[in-house]
């Protein structure tokens, strides 16, 4: 089953935090006058990129400012292919970001393509609180909505640009941000720290080796940069003192480095027919990702698992709850029983109590539209027993989707189209259809036990009479107890997933 929520959210993430990642929350506050003198400072220019993973380019990101007498634009351009499942994927992502010269944020465009599968952004802010977004998934309807924001909110390709700008860089200082999140429709807080300072040598022009046909350094510059953590977090990123990355790499993923153009996109060009198209499982993302379990037990009767975490900071994880308990690093998933799995309520139930968020319509989980509405109807029938519908849905979704790779944004109505998809797409169809039945239902993401190792993986929760897992990618009502959860959220929350990537040990200390 595919892991595809880390590889898709690993190509966003060390995007979006290597071209920018973090920005200050005060500088949106700060005097009209400071901001029209910042924005006067900025001044046009492209940087280019290599992007590499264990020593291998896999691919090249540009970044490029812009700005007319009134307006500033940020324009950023990834391409990478993926070794995912044995073979290359290409991916793309683009995106680009309107100001004024005060540095107010106008409007956005963003687009990725993962699998021949493009998904679109736009959005346009009237004031600091009002976001005007449109969301286009291959060929579905757009889907547009005004979203009221909680206040200021930065798109995340901007940040080192404004620290850059707004103040001087201090190792030691901490400064507290608020960046709008992929997949969210608002910003989130966190508190960054300039970590370190240190110097890099940088290419800035290459010449061609006639003999070997491909370009070389020619030239070099010295980069005085800065490190920005994010606590917790396996990103790290140097900028330099106009806010513009040098270096940014996450662990076990990818790194990327600022380098000449030539170096960056022409190297790489022509050495695309040296590239084997086949991936050797060392090299395969999720084969490489995945974590060997340290005892061997048949996962179709796993009713209790008891392990062991090691080498990762915990905190912030969900972990606790429901059938899981967490005692120091000692994690203990208990299956739910039946008794636990009988629901007080009939459907549907009430949209604004206790489960508003659990029963929302949103962007890619379009809960509302009126095909899902007619197909959860038509799934359930009569019933009106939680139990019995969460049970039927979960075997309607795994027995009518195709198993397959995919590496995207999962788009509800599209996954009902296609009728194929991974773990992210078998959760995303299952929680459309329980919501358009008033059924509340959430994602989760964690680890999963497949094959004798543990693999990143989503699956639904749905209310019975506490949470339940149930996985329809894997046919299970509920799901075994080799089911770690670690998230409860949709794609925003699983780039929490990425930390412990390359980190995570999971010592097996019981199972029943």
């Amino acid at each position: 089953m595919s892991r595809r929520a880390v590889i898709a959210t690993a190509v966003l993430i060390v995007w979006v935090v290597a071209l920018s990642f973090l920005v200050r929350r005060e500088f949106f506050r700060a005097p009209p006058e400071r901001l029209a003198e910042a924005g006067l400072r900025v001044s046009p220019e492209a940087l280019f990129y290599v992007i590499e993973r264990g020593g291998e380019q896999i691919g090249f990101g540009s970044s490029t400012l812009d700005t007319t007498t009134e307006t500033v634009e940020v324009s950023d351009h990834i391409v990478v292919d993926l070794p995912v499942d044995g073979r290359l994927h290409r991916s793309t992502a683009r995106a680009a970001v309107s100001l004024t010269r005060g540095l107010r944020i106008l409007g956005f465009r963003a687009s990725i393509e993962m699998l021949k599968t493009p998904m679109g952004a736009t959005g346009t802010f009237t004031g600091d609180s009002v976001l005007h977004l449109t969301i286009q998934t291959g060929p579905e309807p757009a889907d547009s909505q005004t979203v009221r924001l909680t206040g200021p909110v930065v798109f995340p390709t901007l940040v080192p640009l404004v620290i850059g700008l707004s103040e001087k860089l201090e190792v030691g200082r901490k400064v507290t941000l608020k960046v709008m999140q992929a997949g969210a429709l608002d910003g989130r807080d966190v508190e960054v720290r300039i970590a370190a300072e240190s110097l890099f040598v940088v290419a800035d022009s290459a010449v061609l080796d006639s003999a070997t046909k491909r370009w070389s350094v020619s030239h070099t510059d010295t980069i005085r940069a800065w490190r920005l953590d994010l606590p917790g977090s396996s990103i790290t990123g140097w900028v330099d003192a106009q806010g513009r990355v040098v270096e940014a790499s996450q662990t076990g993923t990818m790194t990327i480095r600022r380098t000449a153009y030539e170096l960056a996109f022409e190297n790489w060009r022509l050495s695309a027919g040296q590239r084997a198209t086949s991936v050797t499982a060392d090299r395969d993302i999720l084969e490489s990702t995945a974590i060997a379990a340290s005892a061997s037990f048949d996962r179709s009767r796993v009713a209790r698992l008891r392990v062991k975490l090691g080498n990762v900071d915990l905190a912030g994880y969900d972990l606790e709850g429901e059938r899981q308990s967490l005692s120091g690093d000692t994690l203990q998933i208990v299956r739910e029983r039946a008794e636990v799995m009988k629901a007080a309520y009939k459907l549907p139930a009430s949209p604004d109590g206790r489960f508003r968020a659990e029963l929302a319509a949103e962007p890619l989980l379009q809960s509302t539209d009126p095909g899902m509405v007619a197909l959860g109807k038509r799934i359930a029938g009569a019933e009106t027993d939680p139990r019995i519908v969460a049970e039927r849905l979960n075997r309607w979704v795994h027995d009518s989707l195709r198993k397959r790779i995919t590496i995207g944004v999962p788009n509800a109505l599209q996954v009902l189209r296609t009728r194929s998809g991974d773990c992210n797409e078998h959760t995303q169809l299952y929680i459309a259809l329980a919501r358009s039945l008033g059924l509340p239902a959430r994602a989760a993401a964690g680890l999963a036990l497949v094959r004798g190792k543990f693999y990143y993986h989503a699956w639904p929760e749905v209310y019975l009479g506490n949470w339940v897992a149930v996985d329809p990618t894997f046919g299970q009502f509920p799901a075994d107890a080799a089911h770690l959860r670690f998230i409860i959220g949709g794609l925003t929350r699983q780039a929490d997933l990425l930390r412990l990537i390359g980190r995570l040990e999971i010592e097996v200390l019981e199972t029943s």
